[in-house]
């Protein structure tokens, strides 16, 4: 079973989405965890978009990196700029990649209307869903 944390800036939106696709897509040959550099609680609008897509997160709170202390994680997948560039030196045998995704926050600032909103986050859920479906045999490609 291969171990795998997504990791972002909050743990709020990108890597809850990507740790919930992964337990639904591939709880098969996935372990699949998220944290955060900082701890940003989870948003309510990644909530709603993941679940109109049938999957439950509600159930997922945001987390710091430290708080997973002691996983032998065979693959740290960062999510954004941020994370990437403060990721931690993780043990020999793990393997940091970067596969960067928009942050829905950011893109929906200036949205006019709810429904515009939720467009954001409803682009990069599918975005890291298209992603997660890849794994994790892509990940020995990056």
């Amino acid at each position: 079973m291969v171990k795998i944390l997504f990791l972002c800036t909050g743990n709020s939106c990108r890597s809850q989405m990507a740790e919930g696709w992964a337990r639904t897509l591939k709880s098969d040959c996935m372990e699949p965890y998220s944290a955060g550099i900082e701890k940003h609680g989870l948003n309510p609008y990644a909530v709603k978009v993941m679940k109109e897509a049938g999957v439950d997160i509600s159930a997922q709170h945001s987390k710091l990196l430290s708080e997973l202390d002691g996983i032998d994680f065979d693959y740290v997948v960062t999510v954004c700029g941020n994370a990437h560039e403060s990721c931690p030196v993780f043990s020999g045998k793990t393997t940091v990649v970067h596969v960067g995704f928009d942050d829905p926050p950011r893109l929906a600032a200036n949205c006019q209307t709810e429904d515009e909103k939720l467009d954001c986050y409803r682009r990069v859920r599918d975005e890291i869903k298209a992603f997660v479906e890849t794994l994790p045999e892509a990940l020995k490609q990056l």
